[in-house]
């Protein structure tokens, strides 16, 4: 899947969709880079890593902070020379409300780490990329993206402008050899649905309902299809906004 000494980012990597996905990376034998704000569990995912026998490295970025997003690129060039995948996980979904009582301040805190980062990310990812022509970039939407969701104005209008990003910028790059794809999760059990359910048994069942599979999705489950976009397996596949949601958006 991945040659022995690939290098793979995860933003957002310390807990969650992230952390599963920086393990499975780790799993697939690439060297993974993990970055987050959390700088007490992100040292902790690292240590999990290394006790399944792979190599990892975190480093502390805000990816609201473009500051922080170049020079987490910058270190990866100087310490590996590469970087063959990444995976622009890290976002916040904001404070919940209808789109008239939604503040200035929440919408651009959430514009600016979901898609203001997430495009920096992408930018210096490509730079990293084009001097070797290939490379895999799986950006982290929500079906969110993709259909219309009430109460979450700010993170709905950010994930719709993920998945648009991805493919405008997979138009650009497809014939540089660097693949550029979007997952869009339906409701993944993680800390950012239990904040929103407050694990009330009662509000778990009705976000489990919205799936036609009943449950609501695994961290495991999109880290397993994230590393599968960024493999060799999937080398004919770009510019494309996955669903991997239980149905939700067949319906």
């Amino acid at each position: 899947m991945f040659k022995k000494d690939a290098v793979a980012l995860v933003t957002g990597a310390a807990t969650g969709i992230g952390l599963e996905t920086a393990l499975a990376f780790a799993r697939a034998g690439c060297q993974v880079v993990l970055a987050d704000r959390d700088d007490v569990r992100g040292p902790q995912a690292v240590e999990r890593i290394r006790k399944l026998g792979g190599q990892a490295v975190f480093i502390r970025t805000d990816i609201g902070n473009a500051d922080d997003v170049i020079a987490l690129h910058q270190h990866i060039k100087d310490t590996f020379g590469r970087l063959d995948a990444a995976c622009n996980n890290a976002g916040i979904e904001g404070e919940q409300g209808a789109t008239a009582d939604c503040s200035l301040e929440n919408f651009d805190r959430v514009i600016a780490i979901n898609l203001r980062g997430l495009f920096v990310c992408l930018q210096e990812q490509i730079k990293l990329m084009l001097p070797r022509k290939r490379g895999a970039i799986v950006n982290m939407a929500s079906v969110a993206g993709l259909v219309g969701f009430a109460g979450l104005p700010a993170y709905c209008a950010s994930k719709g402008g993920v998945v648009q990003l991805t493919r405008g910028c997979a138009l650009e790059y497809a014939e540089a050899g660097i693949r550029v794809n979007a997952v869009c999760p339906g409701a993944i059990k993680t800390e950012m649905i239990d904040r929103i359910t407050q694990k009330d048994p009662a509000t778990e069942k009705q976000f489990a309902a919205m799936h036609p599979m009943n449950r609501m999705g695994t961290p495991q489950e999109i880290a397993d299809t994230v590393v599968w976009l960024c493999s060799s397996q999937a080398s004919f596949i770009t510019g494309q906004a996955l669903a991997v949601d239980g149905g939700m958006v067949a319906r």
